[in-house]
């Protein structure tokens, strides 16, 4: 495909995310967008800033990001204004590791219930729609991905969850950035294709899979887009 081909193609899609951005945005309130701060989530936070400068953006922090995933979010946050909400668990590394040992080696899946998926439930209950930056391409666990779809959460409460990307390609992410004059973290320079916290992210250990670098192949998500029966 040629240069002139794929902008033509990037173009509509971008269209066509802008408008289902508007239909949720314009004139709400209650609509929030979560941000790892990778490729997708910026691009898409920079396209729902067009329309809602206020949406509120959530980060999980876990504590164990990268020192540079910290620093590309604090620059973020400073250059676009974002109404930046930073989650925190419950308890800080130092508790959790007190009572409970170094659960990123010894029980991962705890690690995150605990310092990802429990803090973002818990705030995004408290909103009408979750945008979410999620798309098919990233791994086979999301290859049935729907665009708008209604998520429980613990409790029973139930939340429309858009994914305004569900098709797009890592292509068109990066295409779009560039056209964009996004700038995107640092650690893809360094060869990182999914980043998540650090002790848990590595280079990726298959070139075919963008998320073969992420807990070591012990598992592929994290809990967050799992809904808790």
């Amino acid at each position: 495909m040629s240069v002139v081909e794929i902008a033509h193609e990037v173009g509509i899609r971008l269209d066509a995310v802008r408008e289902a951005l508007a239909q949720e945005l314009t004139g709400a309130g209650d609509v929030c967008i979560t941000c790892s701060f990778q490729a997708e989530d910026v691009l898409l936070t920079k396209l729902a800033l067009e329309i809602d400068s206020e949406i509120p953006v959530l980060f999980l922090d876990t504590g164990y990001h990268f020192k540079e995933t910290y620093e590309y979010r604090d620059r973020m946050a400073r250059e676009w204004n974002l109404n930046l909400i930073n989650l925190l668990p419950a308890q800080s590394i130092e508790q959790q590791e007190t009572q409970f040992g170094i659960l990123y080696q010894s029980a991962p899946d705890q690690c995150c219930k605990l310092r990802k998926v429990e803090p973002l439930f818990k705030a995004v209950g408290e909103y009408r729609v979750w945008i979410t930056g999620l798309r098919r391409e990233q791994a086979k666990s999301r290859a049935a991905l729907e665009e708008r779809s209604m998520f429980a959460l613990p409790g029973g409460k139930q939340v429309l969850k858009l994914a305004p990307l569900t098709e797009w390609t890592t292509r068109d992410v990066w295409y779009a950035c560039e056209q964009l004059e996004i700038p995107l973290l640092p650690l893809y320079e360094r060869g990182y294709s999914s980043i998540g916290c650090e002790p848990c992210t590595s280079l990726p250990l298959d070139p075919n899979d963008p998320r073969s670098g992420r807990w070591a192949g012990r598992k592929v998500e994290c809990g967050i887009h799992i809904e808790v029966k």
